[in-house]
């Protein structure tokens, strides 16, 4: 946007400055041809004037004339004789010869051209001797224009340098008004990235520019804070929520265990209990949400550097934890830029869900990196999900289709896990498997080399 308006600025400057000094240009040339025309036209009538009279003082005076200007006269009659002459000229000249017949008629000289810096050939002034139709010869005069030239010359080396000067002060103007207009934009483009990139309470200075972008600003600054402060609300919520109610549900779980005693195996009994277990694990799961997008935040707005895990070793923990079958390149170590407790949880996170939903079949992980990036992924060979389902998986409390059983979990376990591995620059891919099952595929940013 800068540039375009400095374009536009910077168009309309020269625009204006050639339209200052183009008319100048040409009136210091035309007013210096003028000058030039009327000095020589009143030299050839003197010496027309002269050339009625004695011819002594003539040729003194055209000599002295040409002794001081270097500018050679002739005058002739009417038969082309040489009346008097002072230079080279010659009434045989073929350059003479149109402005001498155009005397000799008496007829209106040629206009003089313009006078330009670059002019130099000399200009011929013929004035017949006589009035009206007596004519009794003419007198010519060879005019330099170098004088006139240097002159005009002088008269646009100003003129170009006050159009110089005045081209460098409108591009500072343009320069200074571009900046005062653009510079409250590009802080509140700052300002929105940094919303968008999760930073609390981003505020703009909005000190400088229009009175409309101050205002703006002054606006962008309150709306940071509400969304600020709507999504720290949001998390306190969650976490005061699942926080708050671990007592009484703890102590809802004690008094269960009393009743046991007192009911039996009651199918109700073993339902409510069920129930209890599935409240404290909807619990546990909204705080570990809460956590996750706490972390999110916090990376988002450029927190701390993640400690480094090796992928591997985190890979054969849990894998005999879980009695899963992993396969990890040996040898080689796999560091990534990533707490080594947040590649616990998620690969917590996606093997308890293949074991859940894998059909009690064969679970399996697998490490490596590939294409600047590291990579995990477990693969069960259950029912897997359906193309329609894929993209819901991962979304807050979705649980999938169990064929008419009850569905287990709390739908919160992949919305955690994939929020975590997109705080940390990472990704959570989830795809089918042939014939049938379910591959989750996290990508982790690699530590670079030093």
């Amino acid at each position: 946007m800068r540039r375009r308006l400095l374009v536009v600025l910077l168009l309309f400057s020269a625009t204006a400055v050639t339209a200052f000094a183009l008319p100048l240009l040409s009136s210091t040339a035309a007013e210096r041809t003028q000058r030039f025309t009327i000095s020589r036209t009143a030299d050839v009538d003197r010496f027309a004037a002269l050339a009625t009279g004695d011819r002594e003082a003539l040729t003194a005076e055209i000599t002295a004339y040409t002794a001081l200007y270097d500018e050679p006269v002739l005058v002739i009659d009417v038969q082309r004789r040489v009346v008097a002459r002072s230079g080279d000229l010659s009434p045989d000249d073929p350059a003479l010869a149109a402005a001498v017949d155009a005397a000799l008629r008496n007829q209106p000289a040629a206009p003089v051209p313009t006078v330009r810096p670059w002019s130099g050939g000399p200009v011929v002034f013929a004035r017949p001797v006589g009035t009206g139709t007596s004519v009794a010869g003419v007198v010519v005069l060879r005019a330099s224009t170098e004088r006139a030239a240097a002159d005009v010359a002088v008269g646009w080396a100003w003129v170009l340098a006050g159009a110089l000067a005045a081209a460098l002060g409108c591009v500072l103007l343009a320069l200074v008004v571009s900046r005062w207009l653009l510079r409250p934009l590009a802080e509140l483009e700052g300002g929105v990235r940094a919303v968008a990139a999760g930073q609390q309470r981003a505020h703009v200075p909005g000190s400088s520019g229009p009175k409309e972008l101050r205002a703006l600003s002054e606006s962008f600054n309150r709306m940071s804070d509400a969304v600020s402060e709507a999504a720290d609300q949001q998390r306190r919520l969650i976490a005061d929520t699942s926080h708050q109610l671990r007592n009484p549900l703890a102590a809802l779980r004690l008094r269960m265990d009393v009743l046991s005693a007192q009911v039996g195996p009651d199918g109700t009994y073993r339902a409510a209990v069920a129930e209890v277990e599935r409240l404290e694990s909807l619990l546990d799961g909204l705080l570990a949400l809460a956590t996750a997008e706490s972390t999110a935040t916090e990376a988002a707005a450029g927190g701390r550097e993640p400690a480094l895990a090796d992928l591997g070793a985190v890979v054969a923990d849990r894998a005999d934890f879980w009695s899963a079958e992993a396969e990890v390149p040996t040898g080689l170590a796999i560091l990534v830029r990533w707490p080594e407790s947040d590649v616990a949880q998620v690969l917590d996170v996606l093997l308890d869900n293949a074991t859940k939903y894998g059909g009690g079949g064969r679970v399996s992980i697998g490490a490596d990196r590939a294409g600047g990036t590291a990579w995990l992924e477990v693969v069960d060979h259950g029912p897997g999900l359906s193309a329609e389902d894929l993209p819901l998986a991962t979304t807050r409390f979705w649980r999938g289709d169990t064929g008419g059983a009850k569905p287990r979990g709390t739908g919160l376990g992949l919305a955690i896990a994939d929020r975590v591995a997109t705080a940390r620059g990472g990704a959570l891919v989830l795809s089918p498997v042939d014939p049938h099952g379910l591959r989750a595929r996290l990508t982790l940013p690699l530590e670079p080399p030093l």
